[in-house]
């Protein structure tokens, strides 16, 4: 291999361990695919894969994706110990092929006859045989790389000996990936402040010592265990005319008590989380995807019912079926959302808009039979068909509520940081119509900060056992 293409494969292992997790992301999904074409071959010789086939590749490939996500599957890869990862993959992909089979009946494809059920299960059981093998082969590849000095790792030392330096030398000598390699530490306290069983590494000197240390020991990066302003200036100090890399660590765990923060790893650096929006990178697709399928499939189970409500409406007073209403939703931005019109036209004219109290007898009987079982809010499922809103979210708010709210209600636009839903936490534990808003925030940003697909499901399917009818709905 040429010295300088020797070079740039180092330096895009070392610098970007995330590329492998990359690879095995196109190399499962290239597994999976194989492993479908295989099955459909041998079952009914065809090259060619048929339609019905290919829509049931798609979704199971989908499936794969979003659940070997959730299952952790891709997380920091030990490429010479892949025994922790099979039953991850295990669980992921049993998950997935049941998830298409669950899609397949409910759709009712006529797909289950002739060999269709043995193919499924083929396809399952080779489509686990392909991944795991192709894995294997991936780890071999890469530790004869190394060995071969291909992949030759960053020498790493540390500065400071604290408890976050230790999580910090076995999180980086595990991910083997990273192509980074602890190989001591810097300290002008004891030696045997911890014993060789906690921290295996060998003291390489103290601070002042610590220009001499890089230059004798070849050391790519210094990681300064953040415990002082002091102590990170010093380092930089001594550093001032070396070539080396710098990076402070913040020791994360003097910040566990905090309850409002949550400690978080992006690319490998820890970081604390005080107001992130969850729905970022594959999280955002995935939600998307989920979203955008179930709100079609439910408007076409539910259509006959939302036919009726459509006449029931136009006979109890006249004008349009639908009203229409401006909100704010993601990242602040308005969007006009759809409702069953439960009021006359006009009903806001003199009053303007009017935060809805009990008591109330501007809607018609028909509307107000609307509100109090929530069926007036079925047409949103139009506005997440097209992507303004989520199944599950936050409950948007009108332009003119919004700019008083945001002042009166402490981190009340943190809401907007993901889509506007139809139901919400908030909602299914009764914080809805004319009640706290406070209450209601600290519910919204308690579902921001701990979101998930399971998290999603659970308020979907409280708000179906108990969610439509509310004491708080008027």
């Amino acid at each position: 291999m040429p010295l300088g293409f020797g070079n740039v494969f180092n330096g895009l292992f070392k610098q970007y361990g995330h590329t492998v997790i990359l690879l095995l992301r196109f190399m499962d999904l290239a597994m999976l695919f194989s492993a479908a074409w295989v099955s459909h071959y041998f079952w009914l010789r065809q090259p060619l894969i048929d339609q019905d086939y290919r829509i049931v590749i798609a979704l199971g490939i989908l499936a794969a994706i979003i659940f070997f996500d959730i299952g952790q599957v891709y997380r920091p890869w030990r490429n010479d110990a892949m025994r922790g990862e099979v039953a991850r993959i295990v669980r992921a992909w049993v998950t997935a092929v049941v998830s298409v089979i669950s899609i397949v009946a409910l759709i009712r494809l006529h797909f289950w006859f002739g060999s269709s059920y043995r193919w499924i299960v083929t396809w399952w059981v080779l489509g686990l045989v392909f991944v795991l093998l192709a894995r294997s082969i991936l780890s071999k590849l890469l530790r004869s790389l190394r060995s071969h000095g291909w992949l030759s790792q960053g020498r790493v030392i540390l500065v400071g000996l604290n408890q976050m330096a230790v999580a910090v030398s076995g999180q980086l000598n595990y991910s083997s990936w990273a192509g980074l390699q602890v190989i001591g530490y810097v300290d002008d306290r004891s030696e045997d402040r911890l014993s060789a069983s906690e921290f295996p590494l060998r003291r390489l000197g103290e601070l002042k010592d610590l220009a001499a240390i890089v230059k004798e020991e070849a050391v790519d990066e210094v990681w300064i265990a953040f415990s002082g302003e002091s102590l990170a200036e010093r380092a930089q100090h001594y550093l001032r005319h070396m070539p080396v890399s710098i990076r402070l660590v913040i020791d994360c765990f003097a910040f566990k008590r905090n309850k409002f923060l949550s400690i978080n790893t992006v690319a490998g650096i820890p970081t604390l989380d005080y107001s992130v929006s969850p729905l970022h990178g594959i999280n955002r697709h995935v939600k998307e995807i989920l979203d955008r399928f179930s709100a079609f499939v439910i408007l076409l189970i539910i259509s006959p019912l939302l036919l009726i409500i459509a006449i029931g409406v136009k006979l109890s007073s006249p004008g349009p079926v639908f009203y229409k209403q401006v909100r704010i939703g993601w990242n602040n931005d308005s969007f006009t959302m759809l409702k069953f019109r439960s009021m006359p036209v006009g009903a806001e004219a003199k009053t303007g808009a009017v935060w809805a109290k009990p008591g109330e007898n501007r809607a018609t009987p028909f509307g107000s039979f609307l509100r109090k079982t929530s069926l007036d809010e079925l047409p949103q499922l139009i506005n997440v068909l097209k992507g303004d809103m989520s199944l599950v979210g936050p409950r948007p708010e009108r332009p003119d509520f919004v700019e008083v709210f945001k002042d009166q209600v402490p981190n009340y636009m943190k809401k907007h940081m993901v889509k506007a839903g139809i139901t919400g936490w908030a909602q299914v534990n009764g914080w809805r119509g004319d009640t706290d808003l406070n209450r209601r925030i600290e519910h919204d940003l308690y579902y921001i900060q701990h979101w998930s697909v399971w998290f999603d499901l659970e308020i979907a399917v409280r708000t179906l056992l108990t969610g439509f009818i509310n004491k708080n709905a008027y």
